[in-house]
């Protein structure tokens, strides 16, 4: 009977650690990047701004800046499969497809508004695309973005549809936060990337007969560079 006892034990044990989400794939802890919720006119919330814009073409560009987002994702985190990026990325065209239809037409529709004919409207509508994407490159930061855009991803899927603009409102400001490098903030670490690198002249001028610096002649010593800054600091 102890044995049975000691293995239902187990079992429980082993059924609540699956139940438990990974809080990660690359940090034990990584750095809160929540936000608050955004209308679209703040700056760099969207890729590119929507001068005198409505609420509903704000809305508009807030969605279709959440996709492209997303769909950077989908191409840059592929090297995590867990992060699951491509599958939500496609669910989302699918889920979302008329809402995302609605969001590309308004926008359409602004930029003919405002360009002085059809076709300058095209143009700038094409360099709005452009700028979005352009508007999420990274390399530092690329674990942070992609864990972040891997949860917004999985949100999505249970997002009723017609209702993919709230998500976008919630936490378009914490896609753009998990644009700055941000590493481990359990444990502290050195970023040596942070650190200049220092070395002092080397002519005979600087330094005399036992091999001492000559800061009368050369200034003070600069060397060697002071401690790194860990990005865990931040």
């Amino acid at each position: 009977m102890r044995v049975l006892r000691v293995a239902a034990g187990a079992a429980l044990g082993m059924c609540a650690l699956g139940a438990t989400p990974a809080s990660a794939q690359f940090f034990l802890q990584s750095k809160p990047l929540a936000g608050q919720p955004v209308k679209g006119d703040e700056p760099g919330i969207i890729g590119s701004p929507l001068p005198e814009a409505t609420p509903d073409e704000l809305r508009a560009g807030l969605v279709w800046t959440m996709r492209a987002g997303l769909n950077v994702a989908a191409l840059q985190c592929q090297f995590e499969p867990t992060l699951n990026t491509v599958r939500n990325y496609n669910a989302l065209l699918v889920d979302h497809r008329d809402e995302l239809k609605d969001s590309f037409d308004v926008l359409t529709k602004y930029f003919v508004r405002t360009g002085k004919t059809k076709k300058a409207g095209q143009t700038a509508l094409d360099q709005f695309g452009t700028r979005i994407y352009s508007s999420y490159a990274t390399v530092g930061a690329q674990r942070g973005f992609c864990q972040t855009a891997n949860t917004i991803g999985a949100d999505a899927n249970f997002t009723p549809r017609g209702h993919f603009h709230e998500l976008a409102e919630a936490r378009m400001q914490e896609v753009r936060n998990s644009l700055v490098p941000f590493g481990e903030q359990r444990f502290p670490r050195n970023d040596w990337r942070d650190i200049a690198a220092l070395h002092p002249r080397m002519d005979a001028a600087c330094w005399n007969r036992k091999g001492e610096w000559q800061a009368k002649k050369c200034g003070p010593a600069t060397w060697p560079a002071t401690q790194a800054v860990g990005i865990a600091s931040r």
